[in-house]
Formats: C-alpha cells, sequence, structure tokens
C-alpha cells in the first residue's frame, strides 16, 4: 500500500486500452504514485540488477531469435479483444489531508476537500472513494473534532447540481444512486431520501419534498409525495402528493400533479380561476384561463371571469420580443356587465372595453427609422364602471390619449424627413374623440442660399435660411357610439398644408439679438360648406361641398431680446455672499392680413337684405383664414434668482450655490387692431414662477393673472382701465399655487407607477396604488427587498417615504373673491417590520369641508408567500381587497383572494 501526501495540485492520469486486467492495475498505480520516493527506489534496483554482460548478450539475442522463429510457427493470433478501459478521459483529483491507493482493494481515496473531475462530472466532498475496477466513485461527509458531519458532497454534471448526503456513482452505466439529495430546479427546491439517477436525462424520487422556500431543509411550506419522476430542466411528475404548511399536514391533495420546468421557454398551461361572490352579481369565476407559450418571442394570455347572473370579462393579453429589433405588449379587456336581475327597476347592461398597445424599436436595428406605439382608447366608462380596476386616477381621468408614429430620416443634401402618425384624444365626460388617421409630416433641411465657400454664418444676409414643411391629416370628430361607425367616415375631414418659412438671426450693437421671419402657407382641403337661407325651413343651412379647394396665407414676425446679469455683493465673511440675478427681456412683433377675398355673404332671413359673412373654409381640418388684421407686439421677462452662501462644511474653500427661484415669468401684449368690445388692446399680465427647496425635494409652482382693465356692476369686463375706475393698477383675476414634497429615509428613488399612469392616472400612489382586482400577484410596495438588520429594539431603521401635493386656487374673475380649491393629498409608506409593510393616501379639501380619497394598504412577507390587504372605506369608490398566496410564478394559482363588490 502507498501514501500520497498532496496539496490542491492536480494529478492528471490518461487511460488508454490495456490487454490484461493486472497490467491495468499496474500501470494505473504507477501513474497514481508519481512522486513515491520508496517506489521509485525500489524500481531503480530491480532495473540496475537485470542489466547483462556483453558475452551474456550474444547468447541472450540467439537464444530470443530461435525462440521467435518457434513462436511464429506454433502460436496462433490471440482471438480475444483487448479489454477497454472504463475511463476514455482525463481524471483530476485533490484532497487536502491524503490520497490514499489501494491496490489490493483496486480502491483510490481522497480524504478531506476531496475534489474529483471527469469530463462533465465535477464532485466535491468530505471524502470520495474510487474503485477503478467497478467503474464506481463513492462520496460522503466526514466528522469534524466535535463529531459534527462537515463537507456534504456537490455532484454537478453538466448544468445539473445535487447537494445530498452521499452518493455512489457509476461512470460506465451513468447510473447514480443518491441519499438525502438537494437540487434546484428553476423556481424549485428539491429534496429527497433516495434518488435513482437512471441516465442523464431522468431521475427517480422517493419520499421527496419540493417548495420555493429558500431553506429546503426547513421551509416554511412543502409539497409530500412519495414517488417522483425527474427530468432536469423539463418536467417533474408526481404521484399522490400532500401540502405541508409549517410541518402540518393540510387537506390540500392531489391524486398526482405535473409540473413544466423548461429552461428555454416558458410552457402553455392552464390558469386556475379564483372563486368570489357580488351582491349585485352573483357567485364568480375570476382570472381563469389559459397560458400559451406560441415561441420564444411571443406569448399570449388568455383571462376570463364569469358572474352567475350573466356578467362575464374577458382579457387577452400579450408580450413580444426580438433582441435588438424591438419589445412591446398589447392588453385587450371588453367586459358584459349586468346589474341586479331583469325586471327590477335597478337593472342595468352594458358593454365596455378597452384598448391598450406600447411598442418601442431598438435604435441599434436602424438609425435612421423608428416606430413606436403608446395606445390607451375604449369607453369612455371604462376606468369607471370596470369590475376589473380600482385606481381614483384613472376614474378622474377625463382623457385618454393615443399615438403611433413612424418616421424616417433621408440622408441627402439637404437632409429631408418623412413621419406618419396616427393620435387620438378622448373626453371621458363628453365622449367626444377626435382622432388623425393618419397625419403626414414632412420637411426639408435648412437651405442658407447667402453662405460663401468658408460655411460662416453670421450677420443678416449671411444667416438667411429658407424650409419646406408639409403636413397632411385625415381627421374625425366623433363619440363614444358612432366610433368606428360609417357616419365617422363620412364625416371625415381631409386637407393638406404646405408651408416655407423663411428666417435669419442677427446681432445689434453686440448685445442683443434679433431675428426676423415670413412664413407662407397653402392649405389644400377636399370639403367647403355654403351657407344659404332656406325659406321651407326659415333658417340657414350648411350644404358641405366636396372637391378640392384651398387658400393662401402669410404672415411677418420678429423678436429682440437680450441678457442682463447682476451679482449683489454682502461680504465674504457673511451667511449669504452674494445673490445673482438674471433677467432675459424680449419684445416680439407679430403681423398678419386680413384675407377677406375668402369671405363670402349669406341672408339670414326671408327679406333677403340681411347679410353676414362668412367662409367656406369654416371647421377646416387647418383651420381658416383670418377676416382682420392682426398686429401685436409682445413682452416678456424671466428671471432666476441664484444665492452664494458659506458651506456648512468648514473644510470647503468654495461657497455653497443654492437657487432662490428658477424662473419668474411675467408676459404681455399690445394689439394695435383691437375694437375695445371684443378684443382689448392690452392682454393681462401672466405671471408665473417656480422653485424647488430642501435639497430639491420639495417643488413649487405659483401663477397668477393681472388684468388692468375694470368691469361693470353685471360683472363684464369693460375698456377702461382699473385704476381710472377708482381701483388699482391691475385686478387679480385667478392665481394659483402647488406644492409637491417627496422625502424618505431610503437612499433609492421611488420608482413610478408606469401602469396606473398609462391607465391616465398619476404615477405615484396618492390616489393609491393602482390595483388589478383580477391579477393581485404583485405587491402594492416596491419589489426590492429592504434590507434590514435590527441590532437593538430601539436603534433600528424604518424604512419610509412619504409624498405630499397642495393646491391652492384662487378666483376673482368677476368680484367673488374667494378660495375655489384648496385641498392636500398626502400618501406615506413604511416597512412597520422588516416584514410587515403599510400605507396610506388620504386628504382634505378645506373648501368642501370633507376628506378626499382615502386607501389603506398592508402587506407581510411570508417568506415564501405574500398576503396583502387594501381597503378604500369611504366615497363611490369604497372597497377591500384581501389575497394571499406563493410568490412563485410557477405556483400562482395556489392562492386564495377575496373582495368585496366596488361600490359603483
Amino acid at each position: 500500500m502507498t501514501y500520497q501526501k498532496t496539496s490542491h495540485t492536480f494529478t492528471k492520469i490518461a487511460f488508454k486500452p490495456l490487454h490484461t486486467n493486472l497490467f491495468n492495475i499496474v500501470l494505473l498505480s504507477f501513474f497514481l504514485s508519481v512522486g513515491c520516493g520508496n517506489l521509485y527506489s525500489q524500481e531503480k534496483k530491480t532495473k540496475k540488477s537485470q542489466v547483462p554482460s556483453a558475452r551474456q548478450t550474444d547468447k541472450t539475442k540467439k537464444v530470443v531469435t530461435d525462440t521467435t522463429k518457434t513462436a511464429t510457427d506454433t502460436i496462433k493470433t490471440d482471438s480475444i479483444k483487448p479489454k477497454k478501459a472504463f475511463l476514455d478521459g482525463i481524471v483530476k483529483r485533490t484532497a487536502k489531508g491524503y490520497q490514499k491507493i489501494d491496490q489490493k482493494n483496486k480502491t483510490l481515496t481522497l480524504y478531506d476537500e476531496a475534489e474529483l473531475y471527469y469530463k462533465d462530472i465535477e464532485l466535491k466532498s468530505g471524502i470520495i472513494v474510487l474503485n477503478y475496477d467497478k467503474d464506481e466513485v463513492y462520496a460522503g461527509r466526514i466528522k469534524d473534532s466535535a463529531g459534527v458531519l462537515i463537507q456534504y458532497p456537490n455532484f454537478k454534471q453538466g448544468s445539473n447540481e445535487v447537494q445530498p448526503d452521499s452518493i455512489r456513482f457509476n461512470f460506465k452505466t451513468k447510473k447514480a444512486l443518491i441519499y438525502n439529495s438537494r437540487t434546484e430546479q428553476g423556481e424549485f427546491k428539491i429534496k429527497a431520501q433516495i434518488t435513482k439517477k437512471e441516465n442523464d436525462s431522468v431521475y427517480f424520487l422517493k419520499g421527496a419534498r419540493f417548495t420555493t422556500s429558500t431553506d429546503v431543509d426547513n421551509p416554511e411550506y412543502y409539497f409530500r409525495t412519495s414517488r417522483v419522476k425527474f427530468v432536469p430542466g423539463k418536467k417533474v411528475v408526481v404521484g399522490l402528493t400532500n401540502m405541508v404548511i409549517a410541518d402540518v399536514p393540510t387537506p390540500i391533495a392531489l391524486p398526482y400533479a405535473y409540473f413544466p420546468m423548461s429552461q428555454e421557454k416558458s410552457v402553455s398551461g392552464v390558469i386556475i380561476p379564483s372563486y368570489n361572490d357580488s351582491n349585485t352579481r352573483g357567485f364568480s369565476l375570476q382570472n381563469g384561463g389559459y397560458y400559451f407559450a406560441l415561441s420564444d418571442n411571443y406569448d399570449l394570455t388568455v383571462l376570463g371571469d364569469y358572474y352567475t347572473n350573466g356578467s362575464y370579462a374577458m382579457r387577452f393579453e400579450s408580450s413580444y420580443a426580438k433582441r435588438y429589433k424591438y419589445r412591446g405588449n398589447v392588453n385587450f379587456r371588453f367586459e358584459n356587465l349586468i346589474s341586479s336581475e331583469r325586471g327590477y327597476p335597478d337593472y342595468s347592461k352594458q358593454n365596455i372595453y378597452n384598448l391598450q398597445w406600447s411598442h418601442s424599436k431598438d435604435s441599434k436595428s436602424n438609425p435612421n427609422s423608428s416606430f413606436s406605439a403608446s395606445v390607451n382608447m375604449g369607453s369612455s366608462k371604462y376606468f369607471k364602471q370596470s369590475i376589473n380596476q380600482a385606481n381614483i386616477g384613472s376614474n378622474l381621468n377625463n382623457t385618454l390619449s393615443s399615438s403611433i408614429s413612424w418616421n424616417k430620416t433621408f440622408n441627402t443634401i439637404p437632409q429631408a424627413r418623412i413621419a406618419l402618425t396616427a393620435t387620438h384624444s378622448q373626453n371621458t365626460q363628453t365622449e367626444q374623440i377626435n382622432m388623425t388617421l393618419p397625419s403626414l409630416q414632412g420637411s426639408i433641411d435648412r437651405i442658407y442660399p447667402f453662405v460663401g465657400k468658408d460655411g460662416a454664418k453670421k450677420g443678416l444676409i449671411k444667416n438667411i435660411n429658407l424650409q419646406y414643411n408639409l403636413s397632411g391629416k385625415n381627421s374625425f370628430v366623433t363619440t363614444d357610439s358612432l366610433f368606428f361607425k360609417p357616419q365617422m367616415f363620412r364625416d371625415a375631414q381631409i386637407g393638406m398644408q404646405h408651408s416655407i418659412p423663411l428666417s435669419t438671426n442677427f446681432k445689434i450693437f453686440k448685445y442683443f439679438s434679433a431675428s426676423a421671419s415670413t412664413n407662407y402657407q397653402e392649405t389644400w382641403v377636399t370639403k367647403t360648406i355654403k351657407k344659404s337661407y332656406d325659406e321651407d325651413s326659415n333658417k340657414v343651412v350648411d350644404q358641405t361641398v366636396n372637391g378640392f379647394d384651398a387658400f393662401r396665407t402669410y404672415n411677418f414676425s420678429s423678436s429682440l431680446g437680450t441678457t442682463i446679469y447682476g451679482t449683489f455683493k454682502f461680504g465674504d465673511t457673511k451667511k449669504i455672499q452674494a445673490i445673482r440675478h438674471v433677467m432675459r427681456p424680449s419684445f416680439s412683433y407679430s403681423y398678419t392680413p386680413s384675407f377677406e377675398k375668402y369671405y363670402d355673404t349669406y341672408a339670414i332671413d326671408a327679406t333677403g337684405t340681411t347679410y353676414k359673412d362668412y367662409t367656406r373654409f369654416e371647421n377646416g381640418v387647418y383651420g381658416q383664414p383670418g377676416k382682420s388684421n392682426s398686429n401685436i407686439i409682445g413682452f416678456d421677462l424671466s428671471n432666476t434668482f441664484e444665492a452664494k452662501v458659506t458651506d456648512k462644511d468648514s473644510t470647503k474653500t468654495e461657497p455653497k450655490k443654492v437657487m432662490l427661484l428658477n424662473n419668474l415669468n411675467f408676459s404681455t401684449s399690445y394689439n394695435f387692431n383691437a375694437d375695445g368690445k371684443t378684443t382689448f388692446a392690452l392682454e393681462p399680465v401672466r405671471v408665473s414662477g417656480g422653485t424647488q427647496l430642501f435639497e430639491n425635494k420639495m417643488n413649487v409652482n405659483f401663477a397668477a393673472t393681472l388684468n388692468p382693465y375694470a368691469i361693470d356692476n353685471s360683472g363684464q369686463q369693460i375698456n377702461v382701465f382699473n385704476i381710472n375706475n377708482g381701483g388699482s393698477l391691475f385686478r387679480m383675476t385667478s392665481a394659483n399655487m402647488t406644492l409637491n414634497y417627496s422625502f424618505s429615509n431610503k437612499n433609492d428613488k421611488k420608482e413610478e407607477n408606469k401602469q396606473s399612469k398609462r391607465n391616465g392616472g398619476r404615477s405615484d400612489d396618492l390616489f393609491g396604488t393602482n390595483t388589478d382586482l383580477n391579477d393581485t400577484r404583485k405587491s402594492q410596495f416596491s419589489e426590492e427587498e429592504s434590507e434590514n438588520v435590527i441590532t437593538e429594539f430601539f436603534n433600528s431603521k424604518l424604512p419610509w417615504d412619504m409624498t405630499m401635493a397642495y393646491s391652492l386656487t384662487y378666483s376673482n374673475a368677476q368680484r367673488e373673491n374667494k378660495i375655489t380649491g384648496n385641498s392636500i393629498m398626502v400618501s406615506a409608506n413604511m416597512d412597520i417590520t422588516p416584514k410587515w409593510k403599510g400605507g396610506i393616501s388620504s386628504g382634505y379639501d378645506f373648501v368642501q369641508k370633507g376628506v378626499t380619497f382615502t386607501q389603506l394598504r398592508f402587506e407581510r412577507d411570508l417568506l415564501s408567500w405574500r398576503m396583502s390587504f387594501n381597503w378604500t372605506p369611504l366615497g363611490a369608490y369604497s372597497n377591500w381587497n384581501f389575497f394571499i398566496g406563493i410568490k412563485s410564478g410557477m405556483l400562482s394559482d395556489i392562492k386564495w383572494n377575496k373582495r368585496s363588490t366596488l361600490n359603483r
């Protein structure tokens, strides 16, 4: 027996086919014992004693020659084929303790942090015994000085990894016997008392339990079964299975079960519905359906609800993506809502739907072309009446909008661009829909005809440039009831507009920037109107005239502006060292002549003596030409204020810059052609401003309108200045102020609720979290797990965040002089304990003197499970929802969801 002490150095052993088993053992021992001094010395002495003398050498040669000839004549070729070696690859091994070779029992033992590598097999354990006669390897644990078993085996073949108590593996048959194996397959963690490895792809398990818990040895729940067929990366088929929670068996059991575990793509399967009941719609099954794994690039989920009173809902959700090309998702929802029973006075029936589509194209696929889509359209009452949505922000949303656009850039000289866009805007209150299907935008880049060969654009002449723009629209104005009906297409307005802007800019007296421009527009339409008096009906009728028509307009504009800097210094030793004031005044002038030639007259009574002007281009897709001159001069002044203050950090030598006002703007205009009755010469002064406080955590915005004209006793504006009517210089007709403050003790920024914003609500949770009542598997709070390590009871960090919004509105247009809006909204979330999260959204309206929308939400992290509860106790949208279920998407159907009916 030979012992060989090694460190973590690998020794390579290459096996070749040998003729006899004895010679195989000798050769194997030779390779395994390289470096042993006693074996090397003994072998050297043996060789030395066998060296013949010169005289003996000649005799030996003769004898050998004769013997060879005789053997050639008498011995036949051996018909027994040489035995193939069981190892046809390189074996690497190492051990921290020792390596022992037993030539009698034909074993190699590796002890203490033993490692064995052969082909795609990796084996690490406390002890490894290789029997090269039986082609088997055994691995197991060892005991430490305290008698505790340590260094569990770790068997890895390819991508499959097992961590048992002990293992026997046959290199020739590829079969293995594993005791107390532990393995991970996707989200599943599997532990079995005995595992039999049939081949590289099939395992049979006895006394197995599988779970999604982190600790497979002490899980908070698991599924226990006696027989399992396990195909790594593909499936798990089990017999009678019982669910165990906290080591207590539950009555939940299945005679058999099948779990797909594909690593390449998702697998199609049934989505189990949840049960609920409603006072107005009866019993129901919700969120049941089927998931279709159509390909690696796209999928489809079909979900449905059914109520015993006949109500039902369907949802189709699909996500798609192609790497370096595009990605997106489509959601279509339809609900047939029936309230009460037929024959009762509160009976109602209606159909509502909603379509959402989001698509984005990877810019790397084609930098000169792009396509994007953001669609949110459907019934105006969907978010107010849907039985599957609970979000006050979406309920209060008055507008649904959509946009689909494609644009392409042509790298010509000059560069050209073209874009096709389909837009949709829908008012959920009036149910009016404005749509362009599609609109065309085209342009040719600016051309500088007077630029010299040096390419310099300096001065009035060289900066003259022109451009060509093209716009076309197919516009629809309709309502919910006529959407995509024939009448909608009959009322379409089609037009095209060409424009050629000519502009230049230059400096005056070095400090003033001036610009001047003129714009020529030609508008084409396919429909015009003709007004006439109908004696039979005794009214004016509009007659639509189909056919091509056009009108042409032009205008002129110019501007002059500069920037003025001022610094007020208070001294380097002061707390406030200096205040910097930046002013940007600008004057503008615009002139548009009258285009009376496009106006006609029509009689408005039976006498035919009273006429009224009109243009046949009324209600056109690009408006109509103006009848009166427009001669307006405008003034705008923007200001910013910044302070330099002494930094609290005494080590810093430079003062700290603090923004006092990001902007403070004043703007007004004067119309030289005002008639003093319908239009007034001086427009109201508009004041707006904003700043950020508390390290940019609070946004403050304010605005006011100052009217220089007085009003009469009836509250109508008159052409008399307010100061000449016994009042002040300006009359503040309206004002508003908003405060938004977000603060938190977390380092990370709170992420936006994109789905709530997509539905038309707010991106924050001031109006509560956006809840899809048919799918409550996602957390109400941030998905990021908080890392709270409580070291002391009174000295632990509890993560929290808070968002506050305050709004104040003042109105005095007709001497009402009152606050029309005054409300505050607050939303706060906190990790009450490392496993408990809570949140509240509420507010108060000081004008209506009542509590605004309020939502309470709680969530408990149950390790592999999640429990949540949210409650809206007040208002027309009061409801509550309770959910408990497994977090894992693979076992998402194991849940219990109970909720109240929305009070709508």
